[in-house]
């Protein structure tokens, strides 16, 4: 495959400001904003995952400066409508909470010290929260864990994603994987105030921290955010790897009744190929051709041939090293469905692909690729994403190695790709 030259170059610059702690700059001012955000990692295990998810839904409450939600809100529209996200997801069998402030850079408002200032309030949400009694706000933390229980109880609400995490609980229910990245009900009983104070100040403590700014800066702003984030810290954990396994043990066939309209059919397969292997761009690549754009095989020929799928796609959790392919389908169309799946697995394990096939996916994954540069928050996010799967490579080195997949490759790929479970949720009444 041909590959194209790419203009701007992002780079990350990687200093440790403490112990566990680095800061990342990313300089770029292609942007009218700044970003700064805080990525603090934790191994996803049961006992742990319920708090980690609550934690910064009570720390954005209220503060010792800003006590309520309505201060902060007032405080960040005085600043010119800076924008604060908070999130919690997995990345493999790691837990990660996010806290990000974004904002109109200082150039733009001839204020020297507004930077600062916008900084100093993102620090103040994680690092300075309301405490009554060495305890967070009992309000804040029963309100809290009601709002966190409707979120985990309306999981159910997007039939799609919902299928694709049965399917995941499913086939890596021995795995840590398998856990859900906001918790459970009811693990949410037995947290109070302090139990979850407590758990916060260790978090501070012990967590792996990601500090990551992107934007335009100076030394005097590297300075600040190096001082102002050193603090005292215990022995930090140690997150452990993934556990990959590399081949199907057992085959699992899981149909769930539900009230739905749609039958969601989701198949997992196993593939042994980590991100760290030479195959893993071949991987990409392979997986694009099955289903990664409308010129894929099972969009053309599951979807637009045979009319079997609303909608049918692939997707490769790359820490996990598995590929799912999810399908919204009529509940009678599930064994033709799944037949022509296997059947394009089949051709793709045959090499009954072309040059273009192979042409359009490393087109359509670049053009995926590229269009992080014109985030400022995906650009934080690859970065991170680099430094956890331990890939120092910039985009342009990304897409250099997709372009150098061959046919043989794929070949080799796709016949490591072995299902394991297939998930079905169809209506009660069927």
């Amino acid at each position: 495959m041909g590959y194209g030259g790419i203009s701007m170059s992002l780079e990350s610059k990687r200093i440790q400001i403490g112990n566990g702690i680095f800061l990342n700059l990313i300089k770029t001012d292609k942007f009218k904003s700044n970003l700064l955000s805080f990525y603090f990692t934790r191994p996803l295990i049961r006992k742990e995952v319920t708090l980690n998810a609550l934690l910064p839904l009570v720390l954005k409450r209220g503060t010792r400066n800003y006590p309520t939600k309505l201060d902060i809100e007032k405080k960040l529209e005085e600043n010119y409508g800076a924008n604060l996200s908070i999130d919690v997801n997995k990345r493999g069998e790691k837990q990660v909470t996010r806290y990000t402030m974004e904002w109109v850079p200082e150039t733009y408002l001839g204020n020297e010290d507004f930077n600062y200032e916008i900084i100093e309030i993102l620090k103040e949400i994680i690092y300075n929260p309301i405490l009554e009694d060495e305890a967070f706000n009992k309000e804040y933390v029963i309100q809290e864990k009601e709002n966190l229980k409707r979120i985990i109880q309306g999981k159910i609400n997007s039939k799609r994603s919902y299928a694709i995490d049965r399917c995941i609980e499913e086939m890596c229910k021995n795995e840590r994987f398998s856990l859900y990245q906001l918790g459970y009900i009811e693990d949410l009983e037995d947290i109070d105030e302090k139990k979850l104070y407590r758990h916060y100040q260790y978090i501070l403590e012990t967590s792996p921290i990601e500090i990551f700014y992107v934007g335009d800066y100076n030394n005097d702003l590297v300075d600040f955010l190096k001082k102002e984030n050193s603090i005292e810290r215990k022995e930090i954990i140690s997150i452990p790897d993934d556990q990959i396994i590399p081949s199907v043990q057992t085959k699992n066939m899981i149909q769930e009744e539900l009230d739905v309209n749609q039958g969601k059919l989701v198949i997992g397969y196993r593939t042994g190929i980590t991100f760290k292997d030479k195959l893993y761009d071949a991987l990409l690549i392979g997986s694009n051709i099955l289903g990664g754009s409308p010129n894929s095989k099972l969009f053309k020929n599951v979807r637009e041939k045979e009319s079997l799928a609303y909608y049918i796609s692939t997707s490769i959790f790359k820490y996990k090293s598995i590929l799912f392919i999810d399908a919204g389908i009529e509940f009678d169309d599930f064994d033709k469905t799944v037949e022509i799946i296997k059947q394009e697995l089949d051709n793709l394990r045959a090499g009954k692909f072309t040059e273009k096939d192979m042409d359009l996916s490393f087109k359509s994954l670049k053009a995926s690729i590229e269009s992080i540069k014109d985030s400022i928050f995906l650009i934080s996010e690859y970065f991170f994403s680099q430094l956890l799967s331990g890939d120092n490579r910039n985009i342009e080195e990304v897409i250099q190695g997709l372009s150098n997949v061959s046919k043989e490759e794929i070949i080799e790929v796709s016949n490591k790709i072995d299902i394991d479970t297939i998930y079905f949720m169809k209506n009660k009444s069927q």
